[in-house]
């Protein structure tokens, strides 16, 4: 986040506390020198920490789910409990990663209509083509990106179906008949993080790129 982000936040926070419009919000910030260019920048970057962090969150979880189905001694009400915390943690990540998604979205959607109003104020029609081409180009790769982060959001919602599942089933059949009964689920669970970790590792890559892209223009 960019120092100036940073120090003027703190004065339009009430603003967008008390309005549900976020265009009244980018006009908050745009009063103290805060552009809809620099948010989006701003809501990447927040979008791909939060996916980087969702991809250690699942694998976490996996690993505690593994450790629980191979149990081999120990106390299994702690494993249980556990392993309920890390669904939950991942629950919390998981929705994190739509919410910030959808932040990068709505500052986008916001970004480009204003962009394209401003195209008609152009005199200079070399400058306007020139815009135009900008504005082309720039959304072309937000709707990269916004596929790539879609597609990473979608990966976690098999993995929590898979954990919310197990745990609801381990939470009445607590023993090791059960438990042995679920490896295979482990298996299938492995493949789905994998895949998971798969797409938040794309979708982070092309938020380095666009940020690259979008910086220099």
């Amino acid at each position: 986040m960019g120092s100036r982000l940073v120090r003027h936040i703190a004065a339009v926070t009430a603003v967008a506390a008390l309005s549900a419009c976020s265009g009244v919000y980018y006009s908050a910030l745009e009063k103290v020198g805060i552009e809809k260019r620099e948010i989006l920048v701003d809501r990447v970057e927040s979008a791909r920490d939060a996916q980087g962090e969702a991809q250690e969150q699942f694998k976490d979880a996996l690993e505690q789910f593994k450790a629980l189905v191979g149990y081999n001694g120990g106390d299994l009400e702690s494993m249980y409990n556990t392993l309920s915390g890390e669904y939950e943690d991942s629950q919390t990540q998981a929705q994190a990663v739509r919410d910030r998604v959808a932040a990068v979205k709505d500052v986008a959607g916001a970004l480009f209509r204003e962009w394209e109003d401003e195209l008609g104020q152009y005199s200079d029609p070399s400058l306007k083509r020139q815009s135009q081409r900008q504005l082309n180009d720039t959304r072309a790769r937000f709707n990269d990106l916004a596929v790539t982060m879609d597609r990473a959001a979608a990966s976690m919602d098999p993995v929590l179906t898979t954990l919310h599942d197990q745990v609801l089933f381990l939470k009445h059949n607590l023993n090791a008949r059960a438990l042995g009964s679920l490896s295979g689920t482990a298996d299938e669970l492995q493949t789905d993080v994998s895949r998971l970790v798969k797409q938040m590792q794309a979708a982070i890559a092309e938020a380095n790129r666009f940020i690259a892209t979008i910086q220099t223009k």
